[in-house]
């Protein structure tokens, strides 16, 4: 690798997970060092965006999700490795986007992974050999059209996509049981975001499932629901100390009920087109919700040359485009920026070939950590087209 990329690495706090981990995602790219220095890259931005060090120490999902994201670790298949379950079936996807954001079910799904490398190492030194990989046991039972709803599948596509990314060999098999009819329609609608290799792992599983499962796991590390001897220390045979069955989300946790917003402007963004507003001071605090569907968000700032026509494409990245379920759950974001200097906040728009979005935001900047109130200026730019 490059003797930048070294000499870079070692600011990093080194870990031998880490390690293993980097290991990982140059396997992940076949070997290839120049692919592999890139992904490693956007890896350890990804881990400081999402301040993955400490999200399990230092960070907690909302209640909803809690109660209500079925799934969980539970026993070890014979080589040792944790096994987790995604239980399907009882999942309200609409009920919990309605009342959470998309970046909480993310950091969610990064703090499960989180935790399951770490029962990897403790593994790892109880058995005194390498483990690094989990198995995972997904049941399909209860799929229905509810769990194919658009926000939900673009939700899930974009978890998938975080794991292709960062954690590409954090995966030993799938067991993918109990799938019904309508199968085959909802993996069409995600597989694209699964990497070929991925796909291999991948064993959808027939009426014999059960004896499959026992071929890889001791029966006493299998609940007895999914064909072993394994129960809670009261008896219980789905072992809900451990695994959780979710269930339909009360309304009384909908956010866009419970919330109200007094938003200060709105804006119309066409369909292929965008719009940014200038705010020149930070930190500042950034309230938005859009009409009927997503809308992309980031912030960007000119580059000390750039007059005000300058290019989004052009300006530094300050917080990457991503798109936000603002129409399911108003965002709420405090955004600071290190550097002065003017700064484009960017509602994105132009992956939208059909319909327009209507916006509606409130900016409010925020005083700096002395205490000296700034004297606020944000104007509105034109539209992109």
């Amino acid at each position: 690798m490059s003797e930048e990329y070294i000499n870079c690495a070692t600011c990093v706090k080194w870990h031998e997970n880490k390690i293993l981990l980097f290991l990982c995602l140059f396997a992940a790219r076949s070997f290839n060092v120049q692919k592999s220095e890139v992904m490693i890259r956007k890896h350890l931005e990804f881990r400081r965006k999402m301040s993955v060090d400490s999200i399990i120490s230092d960070w907690k999902p909302p209640e909803v999700i809690e109660q209500y994201v079925s799934g969980g670790m539970c026993g070890f298949d014979r080589e040792g490795s944790p096994i987790w379950y995604d239980v399907i079936g009882p999942l309200d996807p609409r009920g919990l986007l309605l009342s959470a954001t998309k970046r909480d079910f993310l950091k969610t799904k990064i703090r499960h992974t989180e935790m399951l490398h770490r029962e990897c190492r403790r593994q790892s030194e109880k058995l005194g050999e390498n483990i690094e990989a989990i198995s995972l046991i997904y049941d399909c039972e209860g799929l229905g059209l509810k769990h194919i709803w658009k926000p939900a599948i673009e939700t899930y596509g974009e978890v998938l996509t975080m794991f292709e990314e960062n954690y590409p060999e954090g995966l030993k098999r799938v067991f993918l049981i109990k799938a019904p009819k309508m199968f085959p329609m909802a993996f069409n609608l995600i597989k694209h975001f699964l990497s070929e290799e991925t796909r291999r792992k991948i064993l959808v599983l027939g009426s014999n499932w059960q004896e499959v499962l026992r071929n890889h796991i001791d029966p006493d590390q299998l609940p007895v629901v999914y064909g072993g001897t394994l129960t809670d220390p009261d008896g219980d045979p789905c072992c809900r100390t451990m695994i959780k069955y979710g269930g339909v989300v009360p309304s009384s946790f909908y956010v866009r009920d419970s919330v109200t917003v007094q938003y200060d402007s709105s804006v119309t963004v066409s369909r292929g087109s965008a719009f940014r507003l200038e705010v020149e001071l930070f930190p500042a605090r950034c309230q938005f919700s859009s009409d009927g569907a997503d809308v992309g968000f980031g912030v960007y700032r000119r580059t000390e040359d750039g007059a005000a026509g300058q290019n989004v494409s052009e300006m530094l990245q300050v917080l990457p485009s991503e798109r936000y379920n603002a129409h399911l759950v108003p965002e709420d974001s405090r955004l600071t920026c290190r550097e002065p200097g003017a700064y484009v906040l960017c509602f994105d728009n132009s992956y939208s070939i059909l319909h327009s979005k209507k916006v509606s935001y409130k900016v409010e900047v925020l005083p700096p950590a002395d205490g000296q109130p700034p004297s606020p200026r944000s104007r509105e730019d034109r539209r992109l087209q």
